[in-house]
């Protein structure tokens, strides 16, 4: 993919800058910025969308997440990281490991909230697609945990990941890039 490339769809986008790769996603959810803040940040709610985790929440502070669901091979994940801005109930940037800069910018919209999910992270071509879907599905998962129904971690819907993957890999190869 070339530093121009973008794959475009509903609400997420890959660019390549460089040596990495920034996916952006933008959503409009219907809860009040401080539930959704909380969604983001309180380990007991983090684990209705996306994984166990431990938060220090401080700048500064450790993160570690443990992804619930697996990929096709029974792979799961964990990452590491540090708070490296936090601005509540709008800025929360956290530096990981292995899935890069990861930003969270929130606004008041409407009577919700306009979030703007940013990854900043160098990837191996062949796995771009794959995060950007994954990445995908777990903000579907956010929605779905702010209205109230958590993620069945046990029976994990992988064919919800598979059709954004199928996607992302239409509008990548769309767009001529790698």
């Amino acid at each position: 993919m070339t530093a121009e490339s973008r794959i475009d769809t509903a609400d997420g986008t890959v660019e390549r800058r460089g040596d990495a790769y920034v996916l952006r996603y933008a959503r409009r959810l219907r809860h009040p910025v401080e539930r959704v803040w909380s969604a983001l940040t309180e380990p007991g709610q983090i684990v209705a969308w996306l994984g166990e985790a431990d938060v220090d929440l401080v700048e500064g502070g450790r993160v570690e997440i443990r992804w619930l669901n697996t990929d096709e091979k029974g792979n799961s994940a964990v990452a590491r990281g540090c708070i490296a801005r936090l601005d509540p109930p709008r800025v929360l940037e956290i530096e990981t490991d292995i899935h890069g800069v990861l930003l969270w910018e929130l606004r008041p919209h409407d009577d919700g909230t306009a979030l703007t999910f940013t990854v900043t992270a160098a990837l191996p071509d062949e796995m771009v697609t794959r995060v950007a879907a994954g990445w995908h599905v777990h903000l579907d998962f956010l929605e779905d945990a702010l209205d109230g129904h958590a993620v069945d971690w046990a029976n994990w819907p992988f064919d919800r990941w598979a059709a954004h993957h199928e996607r992302y890999v239409a509008n990548l190869a769309r767009s001529g890039g790698a």
